[in-house]
């Protein structure tokens, strides 16, 4: 597609290539952890299907944008993709997926416990979902294209009340990605001290998604006048599969069907 949000960051624009090699980490994180059926929930423009396709039998993503699935559907004709608006994940039956994926999309889910019910009810018997969705302790303002963020302990009890096993992990970063990290903080702090109102946690989202989109593609555009190859340089080996969950930008979540 020829236009890109800074929601989905594109691995095009090189102002968003932090932002995409830390959405790429989680795919490279999970192949340890996918087989046989894999089911993408909010597959995008396919960030990840080639790194984790080879590893399966079958694959299938799912995305609400048709345009997307067109797309996909001609670049891996190997593959399945279904537009779908979830949840539920209608036409999908039970215990029928060895393994799901789903990365920075519960936060974009307005019932979060359906959406996790569901993908608990796709899964087979010892079947294994991966989700990642990004750390509120490390948030740098409100994002108006997300219904919620969490805490770890917050995802954890909710995922604990519907999974058999939840193993909490995070996606950090070395020395290079939390540098990038504060001096995004510092810009976007530099903005925010116009917010005198705070009225990006007072006005209703729609609102808010294309001011916020247009000072974010101006901050990512600034940080990488200002940074250069300490943002292009930056590759998903820079960021770290973390133990804690506190560690991390991203929340990352094994959960574990009985």
């Amino acid at each position: 597609m020829a236009t890109y949000t800074t929601e989905i960051a594109s691995d095009k624009l090189v102002s968003d290539n932090p932002i995409h090699q830390r959405l790429l980490k989680a795919y490279i994180a999970a192949k340890p952890f996918v087989k046989g059926k894999l089911l993408e929930v909010g597959c995008g423009e396919g960030r990840g299907v080639e790194i984790l396709m080879p590893l399966v039998e079958e694959y299938l993503g799912l995305d609400k944008i048709q345009e997307v699935i067109d797309i996909l559907k001609k670049k891996y004709p190997e593959a399945k993709f279904r537009q779908a608006i979830i949840p539920p994940f209608s036409g999908i039956e039970d215990d029928f997926f060895d393994s799901v994926v789903s990365f920075q999309v519960i936060e974009h889910i307005k019932d979060d416990r359906l959406f996790l019910e569901e993908i608990h009810r796709v899964l087979k018997p010892g079947g294994k979902a991966i989700i990642s969705t990004p750390n509120i302790r490390h948030t740098l303002s409100r994002n108006p294209w997300h219904i919620r963020e969490y805490t770890a302990q917050q995802l954890e009890d909710l995922c604990k009340s519907i999974f058999h096993r939840v193993e909490t992990m995070g996606i950090g970063g070395n020395a290079k990605i939390w540098d990038y990290h504060e001096a995004n903080r510092q810009s976007v702090n530099k903005i925010m001290r116009w917010d005198i109102f705070n009225l990006q946690y007072k006005l209703p989202s729609i609102l808010l998604r294309w001011p916020y989109e247009i000072l974010n593609r101006m901050n990512r555009d600034k940080l990488h006048h200002q940074k250069g190859k300490a943002v292009t340089d930056i590759s998903h080996e820079d960021y770290i599969l973390e133990n804690s969950p506190e560690k991390g930008l991203d929340l990352f979540f094994i959960l574990e069907k009985k």
